[in-house]
């Protein structure tokens, strides 16, 4: 269905706007983030909040004017002095009102214009920063010099905008007048019930309230105007999701019957009792496959809470009615380990395993393929290469993704038209808080694990200035000596000349004389040969420290690695250095992670490591990750990049997107079709927040 006709000034290009020319129409496609070879347009700059707003109402008098503050004078204008020839000097022009004397400074002033602007004996409305010189009161450079009869041009309230190199607050504000001018009178999409509660104006209002404000309250993050577009961001975000929800869940599935002739005995090969969360996410999961629609589910929980067990249970189930799984990992290394863990366990409930992986001999791989095919083999393993053309499924039922956060929505719909109306789970080792479930994963039900398995020992974790390496080597030695295997983690690869940052290279070179061989080196840039045949060795116990980047963060399971140091542990998120964490304490012996940071510390990078010292609870600390780092990307594995709000502060606007969340997918049980006035209304709310990709997948009828 096209973008309905009344949006289409909203998508002008800032090129067609009067004073935008290919300049300054290339400043706001770069500032923007318009799609290369688009231009910018008016929907661009009217999403762009401001961060604050300059207060210009006090009226007070030059007496009477605080030095600091903003004031706006009634000035008479007495005398011009200007700087001799080639001076460094500003040209001052003197001036009064009833209270008492001011100069207005100018440093750098040619051509006569400001005399002009500023003609001795006249009137004039100043306003600025008053500042201090000498004896006297003064205001350098002022913000806006009108005359008696234009006073209503100078902004009493003025919004602040964040603003690149090329482009001055004066010549966006100007857009953004024009821009509002071009509004449309858009259908309402929030009922009269919601807006009167909240005390919300329409969608235009609230763009005017904040964008030419009368108050400066006006302007502020919590105000109604901000609240109500912060809500229609949440709301088109889920309303998007909700659809592909629908897309995916609600689509006809099958109803699986479940026998536990399989999942009894999985269970009973187990090692250990299953936690109290693992028996409800297995339950959660038995009902989404019960019932006759796709089951659609995220399954999060902390670093070794035993979410691939869950897996298991999952694939049992989906064997006992006749169906195949696939678990797929982001990486060889993961896949591998995952399928050390199935095997055995999936073996003594009678359930063929195979392990699918580029490395695979030729002659192996056709047999895999052929059993696949088949339908003898009953689980496979692998990365995303198990859903290549050529590998075909009997009877897949059902597909889990490990480490969510490497696939988005647009995946998870391609990985559900994978076999007939498979079911999906995806898990993720990654805490994640509410807000960001909701944001990112708003499509799926989500089942939680917080405990950890009996037996578990904690971490103890400690924090040391890198000055003090000589004492750590002295110290990892004599815990080497006791037979203990130790992570060294770097952030960098090879050494950098922007950040004083020891890379893993050169640290591993470090190492080696102390060491020896028995130092490994493990980084992204190794072919995969390479590191495999490192992690063979400190797998083995051939090696006893593993220096690595950031590649171990998942992967890697070694139950006799008991210490992990961390270099420059403050360049780390808190979410991250968490995630490192949890490579140790895999076993029953007591572990330790060293914390290793560069001094001077900024204060967020103190209580980033006083919260990782504090406490080992996941979800406590992505909570705090999220408060310390705002909308970073708590989920990926550089935790930076991840699409953000324009309009939205999530610690600040959280509790509408619970209503959000709730509102979208009411409007869709009342109308699925999107019909009607209410359906129009939120057809322009998925084009106006840029989530029109969703409009496809309305149902028709």
């Amino acid at each position: 269905m096209p973008r309905p006709d009344l949006l289409n000034p909203l998508f002008k290009s800032l090129k067609s706007m009067k004073g935008v020319g290919p300049q300054l129409g290339a400043l706001f496609a770069r500032f923007f983030g318009a799609p290369d070879g688009q231009d910018a347009v008016v929907l661009d700059v009217l999403m762009h909040m401001p961060s604050g707003v300059i207060d210009r109402r006090a009226q007070n008098g030059v007496a009477y004017a605080p030095v600091g503050s903003i004031a706006t004078l009634k000035l008479h204008i007495d005398e011009h002095i200007v700087p001799p020839r080639n001076s460094r000097a500003p040209l001052r022009i003197k001036a009064h009102d009833e209270t008492g004397e001011i100069t207005l400074s100018f440093f750098g002033a040619r051509g006569g214009w400001v005399e002009k602007q500023l003609p001795i004996g006249e009137i004039r409305y100043v306003s600025g920063e008053i500042g201090f010189f000498g004896r006297e009161k003064q205001m350098t450079h002022p913000d806006y010099i009108v005359e008696p009869d234009n006073l209503s041009s100078l902004p009493m309230v003025e919004p602040v905008y964040p603003l690149t190199h090329g482009l001055s607050s004066r010549a966006l504000r100007k857009v953004i007048a024009s821009a509002l001018d071009l509004m449309p009178i858009i259908p309402e999409w929030t009922g009269r019930d919601r807006r009167t509660i909240m005390n919300w104006p329409g969608f235009s209002e609230a763009l005017r309230h904040i964008h030419a404000p009368q108050r400066p309250s006006e302007g502020d993050i919590v105000s109604p105007s901000r609240m109500r577009l912060a809500y229609d961001e949440y709301l088109a975000g889920q309303l998007a999701l909700s659809l592909i929800r629908e897309t995916m869940v609600k689509s006809s599935g099958i109803a699986r019957r479940v026998t536990e002739e399989i999942t009894d005995k999985v269970e009973s090969a187990l090692p250990f009792a299953l936690t109290d969360g693992q028996r409800l996410a297995i339950s959660d999961i038995r009902e989404d496959l019960e019932k006759p629609t796709r089951m659609s589910r995220l399954l999060q929980g902390d670093v070794g809470s035993g979410k691939t067990v869950v897996a298991l249970m999952a694939m049992a189930m989906v064997a006992e009615d006749g169906g195949q799984s696939a678990l797929m990992a982001p990486t060889e290394l993961l896949a591998s380990q995952h399928f050390r863990t199935l095997q055995p366990l999936a073996e003594k409930a009678g359930l063929k395993t195979v392990l699918m992986t580029g490395k695979m001999p030729a002659s192996e791989r056709r047999t895999a393929l052929a059993g696949l095919a088949d339908g003898s083999i009953t689980i496979a393993v692998g990365t995303h290469a198990l859903f290549q053309s050529g590998v075909e499924f009997d009877n897949l039922g059902l597909t889990v993704v490990d480490e969510q956060h490497r696939f988005g929505v647009h995946q998870r719909l391609a990985l559900s038209e994978k076999g007939h109306k498979t079911d999906l789970l995806v898990m993720t080792a990654t805490p994640i808080p509410r807000t960001l479930v909701l944001t990112h994963f708003g499509d799926m039900d989500v089942s939680v694990l917080r405990e950890k398995p009996a037996g578990r020992q904690p971490i103890d974790t400690a924090t040391l200035p890198i000055s003090e390496y000589e004492r750590v080597v002295g110290r990892l030695a004599s815990r080497l000596a006791e037979g203990a295997q130790a992570y060294w983690v770097c952030p960098l690869v090879e050494e950098s000349d922007v950040l004083d940052v020891v890379a893993a290279e050169d640290r591993f070179t470090e190492l080696k004389k102390s060491f020896g061989d028995r130092v490994e080196l493990v980084h992204g840039r190794m072919s995969a040969a390479a590191k495999q045949e490192a992690m063979a060795r400190f797998s083995s116990g051939d090696a006893q420290i593993l220096v690595a980047t950031t590649v171990i963060e998942v992967g890697v399971d070694v139950p006799n690695a008991t210490i992990i140091i961390i270099e420059h542990a403050e360049r780390f998120g808190l979410a991250q250095l968490h995630q490192l964490r949890g490579r140790v304490g895999r076993g029953s012996a007591r572990s330790a992670c060293l914390l290793l940071y560069s001094e001077p510390l900024s204060e967020t990078a103190k209580q980033r490591l006083e919260a990782i010292r504090q406490t080992d609870d996941g979800f406590e600390i992505a909570e705090k990750d999220l408060e310390l780092r705002g909308q970073g990307d708590l989920l990926g594995t550089r935790q930076s990049g991840m699409p953000g709000y324009r309009i939205a502060v999530p610690d600040v606007h959280k509790h509408l997107l619970e209503m959000a969340h709730d509102d979208a997918r009411a409007a869709l049980e009342r109308n699925p079709g999107l019909k009607g006035p209410e359906g129009e209304a939120l057809r322009s709310l998925l084009y106006i927040f840029r989530k029109d990709l969703a409009i496809p997948l309305i149902k028709a009828g």
